[in-house]
C-alpha cells in the first residue's frame, strides 16, 4: 500500500482531461454516479460563462476498476473535451497581451516566448473537472467510513450568509444548498450574492468570494505533529491553496484567532461516556474554534476550512497591460469567461479538501485492501477506547 496521490493532465482546449490516482486499496466500491454528480456540480452556478453549455463531464474508467470496486492498481480516469481546438489558431490563437491576475505574463517569461497561449490553456480552471474527479473517487473510500464533506458558498461580495453548520444540521442545509443556483444553503445570502454578480456583469467586472467546506466523522489522530510536513492543515492549505485563483485559507476561527485573547479561542474539552463508541471517542467541544485540527491532527471535532476565491482575471472591460511583442500599452487579451465561478470554487474545495482527508486516512490505516484497512481502523478506536491501558 503506497501513499494516495493524484496527477491531472490536459489542456482547456485540448481533447481530454486525465485523473490519475494511485494508492486506493483494493475493493473500494467505486460510484461512478456520485463522481459525475459532482462534475455536473461543478460546471453550475450562477454567474457561470458559455462553455458549462458545451462540457457535459463524465468520466470513463481506463484502468483500475474492475466490477465497480477498485482492484489496488492507479485508478485513471478520462474525461472528455468537447470543445477541443487547441490546434485551431482560428479558435485559439496566439495571445500576446497578458491578463493581470492570470498565470499570463509569468508563464511566457517562464517558457520564453511572447505566446502566452500554452500557459493559459494549462493554468485553466478547467483542469479541475479532474481534480474534482480525483476528490470525489477518495470520497467513494471515505464514505465506507463515515465521512462525509460538505461545502457551500459562504460570501460574494458584501453578500454573506451566517448560517451555522453542525453535525445534526449539515445534511439539510445540504438540500437547502443544492436546491440554490449559488450553491449557498441560506435563501436570503443567496439573492443578495446574486445581485451583486448581476452588478459586476452589468458592469462588465467580475466577482469572487469565500466558499466553506466541512468534513464529519473524521476519528482523532489524522495527520501528525512530528514533522512540517506531516501537519494535515499544512497538507490541507497546500491543496486549496492550489486551485486557481484562490488567494487565501483559514481554520476554524482562522484570522479572527489573532484577534481574541486566548480565553476566547482555545476549545475546552469534556468527556460525555455514551459518545466513546464515536470516532470522536467521547471527547467533546463546546466550541469548534480550531475547525477540528490542533498540532496538525483532527481532534474528533469536524474539519471546518474556508478558501478565499478573487475575482476571475477575465474581465468584460480589459485592464491596462503591454503587448508582449511590442512592450507597448495595450489593452488585456480577452477569453471566454465567467461572471463568476465561485460556486464551482466550492465544489472543487470540497473535493480537494476531502482527498487530503483520504490521504491521511490511508497513512493512518492503510492496507492493501478494504477489508485490511477496515480492520486496521476499527483496532485503532477499540485500543484508544481502552486507555489508559
Amino acid at each position: 500500500m503506497g501513499l494516495l496521490t493524484y496527477r491531472t493532465a490536459g489542456e482547456s482546449h485540448g481533447t481530454a482531461l486525465l485523473s490519475l490516482v494511485e494508492g486506493l486499496p483494493a475493493g473500494v466500491p467505486v460510484e461512478k454516479e456520485f463522481i459525475d454528480g459532482e462534475l455536473r456540480r461543478r460546471q453550475g452556478g450562477y454567474g457561470r460563462g458559455g462553455r458549462q453549455k458545451i462540457e457535459t463531464d463524465q468520466v470513463e474508467f481506463l484502468s483500475g476498476i474492475r466490477l465497480g470496486k477498485t482492484i489496488g492498481s492507479p485508478v485513471a480516469m478520462l474525461i472528455p473535451n468537447k470543445d477541443s481546438r487547441l490546434d485551431d489558431l482560428s479558435a485559439t490563437p496566439p495571445l500576446h497581451r497578458p491578463r493581470p491576475g492570470h498565470a499570463d505574463l509569468a508563464g511566457s517569461v517562464k517558457w520564453l516566448t511572447t505566446d502566452c497561449r500554452e500557459t493559459l490553456e494549462r493554468a485553466s480552471a478547467r483542469e479541475t473537472a479532474a481534480r474534482v474527479a480525483a476528490g470525489a473517487l477518495a470520497r467513494c473510500l471515505l464514505r465506507q467510513f463515515g465521512i462525509e464533506a460538505f461545502g457551500f458558498v459562504r460570501a460574494v461580495g458584501p453578500a454573506a450568509s451566517g448560517v451555522d453548520v453542525t453535525p445534526d444540521n449539515w445534511r439539510e442545509l445540504l438540500e437547502a444548498r443544492d436546491l440554490s443556483d449559488i450553491y449557498c444553503p441560506d435563501p436570503a445570502a443567496s439573492d443578495g450574492m446574486r445581485e451583486f454578480i448581476n452588478e459586476q456583469k452589468m458592469a462588465k467586472d467580475t466577482a469572487g468570494g469565500v466558499v466553506e467546506t466541512h468534513v464529519f466523522g473524521c476519528p482523532i489522530g489524522l495527520g501528525s505533529c512530528m514533522t512540517w510536513d506531516g501537519r494535515l492543515d499544512s497538507r490541507i492549505a497546500a491543496g486549496v491553496a492550489a486551485i486557481q485563483a484562490f488567494k487565501g485559507v483559514e481554520f476554524g476561527l482562522g484570522f479572527e484567532a489573532a484577534r481574541r485573547p486566548g480565553s476566547q479561542v482555545h476549545d475546552e474539552i469534556g468527556y460525555v461516556p455514551s459518545r466513546k463508541d464515536l470516532p470522536s471517542l467521547g471527547f467533546v467541544r463546546g466550541t469548534n474554534n480550531a475547525g477540528g485540527l490542533e498540532g496538525g491532527m483532527t481532534n474528533g471535532q469536524p474539519v471546518v476550512v474556508r478558501g478565499a476565491m478573487k475575482p476571475i482575471s477575465t474581465l468584460g472591460k480589459p485592464l491596462k497591460s503591454i503587448d508582449l511583442n511590442t512592450k507597448q500599452p495595450s489593452e488585456a487579451g480577452w477569453e471566454r469567461s465567467d461572471i463568476s465561478a465561485i460556486s464551482a470554487a466550492s465544489v472543487i474545495m470540497e473535493n480537494v479538501v476531502a482527498f487530503e482527508i483520504a490521504r491521511a486516512m490511508l497513512e493512518k490505516f492503510g492496507g492493501d485492501s478494504l477489508p485490511e484497512v477496515r480492520a486496521n481502523y476499527d483496532s485503532f478506536l477499540a485500543t484508544a477506547r481502552r486507555l489508559p491501558l
